[in-house]
């Protein structure tokens, strides 16, 4: 066995979660506005921004290397503020033969918080956890976070 992992975490940022969830999900092209050290570039391969099927491709810059991402999105809930990415190709999958983000923001107070879960199959037992790539999604979140409460 290759081993399974699943990793979580909560970020509390100030931002609506419906805010939040609209950049990841509708317009995660802005994503490099708000993490331009961390994101590079976004375009949309197939489909449209925010739909089940469409594939999306990211440019970011991860454990100091330029590297690539091709995500399908396979689930949307405007409702509950969530989104999931499954991976289908990019640097992820050299060590891993699979790998998927969930992204769920939800109302606290006058922001929200913002649910991560990473799951995904390593290739073989001797590659790490992905906690490198958890702190990246954190960091990711808050300069989200940052860029939705610039001038309020």
């Amino acid at each position: 066995m290759c081993g399974y992992g699943k990793l979580q975490a909560d970020i509390e940022i100030k931002s609506p979660a419906t805010k939040f969830h609209e950049m990841l999900c509708k317009r995660p092209y802005h994503v490099t506005n708000a993490s331009r050290d961390k994101v590079q570039g976004c375009e949309l391969h197939k489909g449209e921004w925010g739909q089940v099927g469409s594939i999306i491709c990211w440019n970011y810059f991860h454990d100091g290397k330029a590297k690539v991402a091709k995500q399908e999105v396979e689930a949307v809930d405007a409702d509950e503020n969530l989104v999931v990415l499954r991976m289908i190709e990019g640097d992820l999958l050299k060590d891993h033969k699979n790998f998927k983000f969930t992204i769920q923001a939800t109302p606290k107070g006058s922001g929200s918080v913002v649910h991560w879960t990473l799951e995904y199959e390593k290739l073989h037992k001797d590659i790490p956890e992905s906690y490198n790539m958890l702190e990246f999604v954190v960091g990711m979140s808050k300069d989200i976070d940052a860029h939705l409460t610039e001038g309020k």
